[in-house]
C-alpha cells in the first residue's frame, strides 16, 4: 500500500442528498418538507420544550419547597475541625484573616463555629456566630470567642 493508492473503506463515503434541485432528482418539488405548515417554510424552528400544544412537562409537574433570596449562608467550623487547623497550623489563634490567608474561606464568607467533636486546646476563636454549646467548649477549654457583629 502506497499514498497514491489509497482509498476509503466501501460504504464510508456516501453521496450528498441535493434536495430541491429539480423533479428528476427525486428530491424536487415540496424538497422532502411535505406540503404546507410552518415545518415546510423557510426559517422555522420550534422552541426547545414545545409539545405541540400538550401542556409541557415542566407545568405539568407540581411545584416544591421554598428558596429564601434573604437567607444569610454560613461557613460552618465543628470543634473537632477547629482542633485540626490549629494542630496543622500551629497556632493557638483562629481568626478570619488567619482563615483567608491559608485559603480555608473566601474573602466574603461568614463563619459559624458548631459544638460537635471535642476541643482539648486553648484557642482564642474569632467568628460571626457561635452556638451555646460551642461557646461553653471553647470557654471550658480556657479559651475565648469574640463574635464579630
Amino acid at each position: 500500500m502506497e499514498l497514491h493508492n489509497l482509498s476509503p473503506a466501501p460504504g464510508s463515503i456516501k453521496k450528498r442528498k441535493r434536495i430541491g434541485r429539480g423533479q428528476g432528482s427525486g428530491y424536487g418539488g415540496t424538497s422532502t418538507r411535505g406540503h404546507k405548515g410552518a415545518k415546510s417554510r423557510s426559517g422555522y424552528s420550534k422552541k426547545r420544550n414545545y409539545e405541540g400544544g400538550q401542556t409541557p412537562l415542566q407545568m405539568r409537574l407540581p411545584k416544591r419547597g421554598f428558596k429564601n433570596f434573604n437567607r444569610t449562608e454560613y461557613v460552618v467550623f465543628n470543634l473537632d475541625r477547629l482542633q485540626a487547623i490549629s494542630e496543622k497550623y500551629s497556632t493557638d489563634t483562629i481568626d478570619l484573616d488567619f482563615l483567608r490567608n491559608n485559603k480555608i474561606v473566601k474573602k466574603s464568607d461568614l463563619v459559624k463555629i458548631l459544638a460537635h467533636g471535642e476541643l482539648t486546646k486553648k484557642l482564642n476563636v474569632t467568628a460571626h456566630k457561635c452556638s451555646a454549646k460551642a461557646e461553653e467548649a471553647i470557654k471550658a477549654a480556657s479559651g475565648t470567642i469574640t463574635l464579630i457583629p
